[in-house]
């Protein structure tokens, strides 16, 4: 992009939307800890998280999004068509390299949950070679989408108002409950096949009512 001021020529370098996102990511999670709709009820769940982050309960959550999201075989993923299940929905990049960790976390999750009403997506942020990149991990049981353009997960202190998924970090786990709600979020790199993700888990699924 190029603009003239006093007869200069001036000309502005592009910016990625991956140096965007990790910008406002690192705006986000600096304001984190002051939202007002993410608390800590001490008659919730079971505390499950890591040395640096905690599941973090939503009060006031909007239903999730009617978006169709890509998947790498060309059909869709529409986060809305799983009633009646407990829904992770992890946001990744290629360039993130604790999402190289969680990445395999998760699908071993969703093999070992694969008959107990338990549903993970992966949606990936960015732009790269997706494909390439979940056969390098060997990535074979998630439901795996992208969505570089944004249309589900906005980076930012505040979701847009048509998705209540926020960008804290990278990677961040959304879960969503049996009614349909965005009931918390975890940010970075978890172990959800640990003993704590599953009693928070089972939490969620004899949950009925947000």
């Amino acid at each position: 992009m190029t603009s003239h001021h006093r007869g200069r020529s001036v000309v502005r370098s592009p910016i990625s939307r991956r140096a965007l996102l990790k910008g406002a990511l690192a705006s986000a999670a600096a304001s984190v800890a002051g939202r007002t709709d993410a608390v800590a009820r001490p008659d919730g769940p079971p505390p499950f998280g890591t040395a640096r982050h905690q599941f973090t309960i939503i009060r006031g959550a909007r239903p999730i999004p009617s978006v169709a999201v890509p998947r790498l075989d060309g059909k869709s993923i529409h986060l809305t068509a799983f009633p009646g299940k407990l829904v992770l929905v992890n946001f990744w990049a290629t360039w993130c390299a604790a999402c190289k960790i969680e990445l395999p976390i998760l699908d071993r999750l969703q093999e070992i949950e694969r008959s107990a009403n338990l549903q993970v997506i992966a949606i990936a942020t960015d732009r790269a070679d997706v494909a390439l990149f979940v056969r390098k991990l060997k990535l074979r049981h998630l439901d795996v989408g992208t969505d570089p353009g944004g249309l589900v997960a906005r980076a930012g202190e505040v979701a847009g108002p048509d998705t209540p998924f926020s960008l804290y970090a990278m990677p961040i786990t959304y879960l969503i409950g049996t009614t349909g709600q965005v009931e918390g979020y975890l940010a970075g790199e978890a172990d959800w096949t640990s003993d704590d993700a599953r009693r928070l888990l089972d939490y969620y699924r004899g949950r009925r009512s947000g």
